[in-house]
């Protein structure tokens, strides 16, 4: 399992929202010198999202996720505000390693499969959900400010078979809370798709860390899948572990 720190970038700063609340945010700087900090850390991946984008569509902080993926030597993982296959060519052909569809995956299913047979293997699907009150896992869409009334298991069924990179599946109640992560809801993506899993919502230490590397579930074809990634940010910027302690938690994985 790797482990990917996140940067989340609004007006041009880095910030951790509670929630996806934008109006709890807290400031952490300059997004490029963070970046620099993460990769020279260790980091084997970084998980880079335009916030603004995600909200409104428009791409106000692409420069900075690019100037991100110019300055360290780890592949970068973005995602906000990628709405058409312009956009996936102007960001992986600009420097980053991997793209995260979320929104645009809702609007316009097609564009996943047009995304990946383009750039096979370096296209993600990004599924961000709340719990219901009837418990199911609905996913949110722009910027998490609208319910889409469809469930992570609805998306990863319309997805089936495209060359996908992996699944971001994030706990929208839990990001920025430092909780722990959803374990049930984890467990039921593994066991929902062939596709890799990158966990996302949560992680508040290195025993969660510890925790998600120990998830698993058993295949149709007999073999056993963990998670590839878990992302974490505000543990990281806020000291509760260092990017060394959370890489070397991911190594048991492997």
């Amino acid at each position: 399992m790797d482990l990917y720190p996140a940067i989340d970038i609004r007006d041009g700063g880095a910030v951790r929202l509670t929630q996806g609340d934008f109006d709890r945010q807290s400031d952490y700087g300059d997004p490029v010198d963070l970046a620099r900090r993460f990769a020279s850390a260790g980091a084997p991946w970084l998980h880079v999202v335009d916030l603004d984008a995600a909200r409104s569509g428009r791409p106000v902080n692409r420069g900075t996720v690019l100037a991100i993926a110019a300055a360290v030597d780890v592949p970068v993982q973005t995602g906000g505000g990628v709405r058409s296959l312009d956009d996936v060519a102007e960001l992986l052909d600009g420097g980053t390693a991997r793209v995260v569809l979320g929104t645009a995956a809702l609007d316009d299913p097609g564009l996943v499969r047009r995304a990946t047979e383009a750039y096979p293997g370096r296209v993600a699907l990004g599924l961000d959900y709340r719990r219901t009150p009837d418990g199911r896992a609905e996913v949110a869409v722009r910027g998490w400010e609208e319910g889409s009334g469809r469930t992570v298991g609805d998306l990863l069924a319309e997805v089936a078979g495209a060359a996908l990179a992996a699944v971001v599946v994030t706990s929208i109640e839990r990001d920025g809370m430092l909780t722990g992560p959803d374990v049930d809801g984890l467990l039921a993506v593994l066991a929902g798709t062939d596709v890799p899993v990158i966990a996302s919502g949560g992680v508040g230490s290195v025993s969660d860390i510890v925790a998600l590397t120990a998830l698993e579930v058993s295949a149709p074809d007999g073999s056993r899948r963990r998670l590839t990634g878990a992302i974490t940010g505000k543990a990281l910027v806020e000291g509760r572990m260092t990017v060394e302690e959370g890489v070397a938690a991911c190594a048991p994985s492997g």
